[in-house]
């Protein structure tokens, strides 16, 4: 049974660790809002860049000789790009991108593909590289506050291995910020454009027929309703469509990046704020329960000594 100091030291080291777990708490909350505020000044602009080249692919009549629209004749390299942070203590949020892009590499595998590994995060890095894979492109040191720069420079190497024919699709996985409590595993198609996923219907669809009962042309909400030749005739494109992808091509993988990046700073920091609090919590409950045993042990040491001493008292009295 542990004595009387040692549960006092334990009970000591305790309040030290949760001194350090409720300052990381706080300093993640604080992270936690700014990282917040520039995702949601990110995000017009982001969505705007989305729309803008979906536009101008529906716009043009032939697809241009643009290297990032292009699919490759075959498909047997798959680039994947984990986006996860440079820093531990914050639960599952690195875990699970790994294991969501590990998950993805047997199922390439499965299918006879050859995935590559890209990875922004130190953590991420180490945990691949632990595991034996071979990376073919790391980027960490940014990930608390990453820069536009940061996402220009993963972006360009992204685009290189594509043109370059190292890999013919590229994927990314990341944390997508939905609440400090809660971060979700996102899964998007970088490269070929073709296959990304804002040529598919989304949420910006309801935007764009609200732009187009703008137009004064009596369309109503019947804009959506006749085909992408109407939507088509709205926009008027100055230089050609196709001049207009060949400039936005690589701009809209940075920007995707840059915005996986964004959220996944800010899931990160909620995560480890989430993190740190349930320490703290576990850490009272631990204090709670030693200074328990430690009362225990106090009072059985105070009965021993009475009975020692009313022992005595009867055996002089005897």
């Amino acid at each position: 049974m542990a004595s009387s100091s040692s549960l006092s030291e334990r009970i000591d080291s305790v309040k030290n660790v949760k001194q350090i777990t409720r300052a990381m708490e706080m300093v993640a909350a604080a992270r936690l809002r700014r990282a917040e505020q520039r995702i949601e000044a990110l995000r017009p602009y982001a969505d705007a860049l989305r729309r803008m080249t979906r536009r101008a692919v529906e716009g043009a009549q032939s697809l241009p000789d643009i290297p990032l629209l292009e699919e490759h004749d075959s498909i047997d390299r798959v680039g994947l790009l984990l986006v996860t942070g440079d820093r531990g203590l914050a639960g599952a949020f690195n875990s699970q991108i790994i294991r969501a892009g590990e998950r993805r590499a047997r199922e390439l595998r499965g299918e006879g593909l050859e995935p590559r590994w890209y990875v922004i995060g130190a953590k991420g890095a180490a945990s691949l590289g632990f595991r034996g894979y071979e990376l073919d492109g790391t980027y960490s040191g940014f990930t608390d506050r990453p820069a536009y720069a940061n996402a220009r420079e993963v972006g360009q190497h992204i685009v290189s291995t594509y043109t370059e024919e190292n890999v013919d699709r590229a994927e990314m996985f990341y944390n997508g910020y939905i609440s400090p409590m809660s971060q979700i595993v996102r899964h998007e198609t970088l490269l070929p454009l073709q296959q990304a996923d804002f040529l598919g219907g989304d949420d910006d669809e309801e935007e764009d027929g609200d732009e187009s009962d703008e137009g004064g042309e009596g369309t109503g909400g019947k804009g959506g309703e006749e085909g992408p030749d109407h939507s088509r005739a709205l926009w008027i494109y100055e230089p050609e469509p196709g001049e207009i992808l060949r400039q936005l091509a690589p701009d809209y993988v940075e920007i995707s990046i840059y915005r996986a990046m964004l959220e996944s700073t800010a899931s990160e920091h909620g995560a480890r704020m989430t993190a740190m609090r349930s320490a703290s919590d576990n850490a009272d409950e631990m204090i709670d329960d030693l200074t328990m045993q430690a009362n225990r042990e106090r009072q059985a040491a105070i009965t021993q000594e009475i009975m020692e001493v009313v022992s005595g008292a009867e055996a002089t009295t005897g």
